[in-house]
């Protein structure tokens, strides 16, 4: 069996990355209708060429635009779409407190100021939004390697499991979830079918669902909420039957990888603790994706054991080196991990370790500003930890991408 390659590369980072203060300055502004929307856009264009710079100085040929035209990772995608609503500053009894995001806000004494729900019957409105960042960022790189750039994407179950039973859509629009991820997933094709036209063809879906799947507290909380209609397990299930619709006629032409994050916000706070264990074997033998992008920088996303169960034409990025704090990483230890995580999965896969390599690339664990106020780094930290990547993997597969 063969891994997708190039990409993903050997070499990757997650999208985000630290706004620039001017930028922040100008968006700002905007927000207060003292800057106009021509301004703001080149404000962010500036930004934008300044990060492409600084990946291609460093090597990297994943390139993203840092998701500078975007408040907070998700983007407008949902926001977008016929049928969903954002509401501002959601009353506390829509969600599952137990959800490690709204958790987390409510143990720092803060409430989701943002959400958005399903209010009518969902559909594509026929415009991308986010074809605007794939169009300039193509325009800073060589025309042959466009198909490289890197475009991240919200998970289609992203406003799901975050609400209570029943509040996530009207049952008068949608009877049960399955009717509910259809829709969507007939949205997502339409988005997919427009970015594949204008030449995207790697695509990097962010998904913190999948990681509180793993998590104790929410496991405990939702055993003990009696208004769940479904088992953990089983809600697992219609997830990965979502992204295998929403993907289907795209898979074989577009590189889809999937970021699992425990959580980015302010000041470098993380949200879900708990090895991949108990999710593995569906997640890496059931969803129709080529690459995983896990985070395994710290204890508590557990050992490289579950990577036993990933297939044996399936990529992973090793997310082996922080973003969240700006000392580094030692290098000879980081590459000793790789090596123990290629043995596991050579192991489980009926390979040896060097073929098992071959489907390993590293990365920061996640993004570094999935907010846009970003980590507890400042600029040159985020450029010593890409450099960092870039060494490690220059080490271990010299002179690949």
């Amino acid at each position: 069996m063969t891994a997708r390659r190039d990409p993903p590369f050997r070499a990757e980072h997650l999208g985000s990355l630290l706004r620039p203060s001017e930028l922040l300055k100008t968006r700002a502004a905007s927000d207060a209708d003292t800057a106009s929307a021509a301004e703001l856009k080149a404000a962010e264009d500036q930004a934008v060429k300044v990060a492409v710079d600084m990946q291609k100085s460093l090597g990297y040929r994943g390139i993203s635009d840092g998701e500078y035209r975007r408040g907070v990772f998700w983007g407008s995608f949902f926001q977008e779409l016929e049928g969903m609503t954002e509401v501002q500053n959601p009353p506390l009894d829509l969600f599952r407190t137990y959800v490690p995001d709204i958790a987390g806000f409510l143990e720092k004494g803060d409430r989701p100021g943002q959400s958005c729900l399903c209010t009518g019957h969902i559909k594509h409105t026929g415009k991308s939004t986010l074809i605007d960042e794939y169009e300039y960022t193509k325009s800073l790189v060589d025309a042959g390697r466009s198909g490289e750039v890197k475009l991240t994407m919200i998970s289609p179950v992203w406003y799901h499991l975050r609400y209570q039973e029943g509040k996530a859509y009207p049952t008068d629009i949608y009877a049960n979830d399955e009717e509910y991820f259809a829709a969507i997933a007939d949205a997502y094709r339409t988005e997919l079918d427009i970015l594949y036209e204008a030449g995207v063809r790697n695509i990097q879906i962010d998904d913190p669902n999948f990681a509180y799947f793993c998590s104790e507290k929410m496991i405990e909380g939702w055993k003990a909420d009696s208004s769940n209609k479904r088992t953990l397990d089983e809600l697992l299930d219609v997830y990965i039957k979502c992204y295998n619709d929403c993907l289907s006629q795209h898979k074989d032409k577009i590189h889809f990888g999937l970021h699992i994050c425990r959580g980015n916000f302010r000041g470098s706070r993380h949200f879900s603790e708990g090895g991949y264990d108990l999710i593995a074997t569906k997640l890496f033998r059931q969803l129709d994706v080529s690459t995983y992008y896990l985070e395994f920088d710290t204890p508590r996303a557990g050992s490289f054991e579950p990577l036993a169960h990933l297939p044996g034409d399936k990529n992973v990025i090793l997310g082996i080196v922080t973003s969240k704090f700006p000392e580094l990483e030692d290098k000879q230890a980081m590459k000793e991990r790789v090596l123990s995580a290629a043995a596991i999965m050579a192991k489980g896969a009926g390979q040896t370790r060097e073929q098992a390599l071959e489907r390993i690339g590293i990365s920061p664990q996640c993004g570094f500003a999935s907010h846009e106020e970003g980590n507890a780094i400042v600029w040159t930290d985020m450029e010593n930890k890409l450099r960092l990547v870039r060494e490690i993997a220059d080490d271990i597969w010299p002179g690949q991408a």
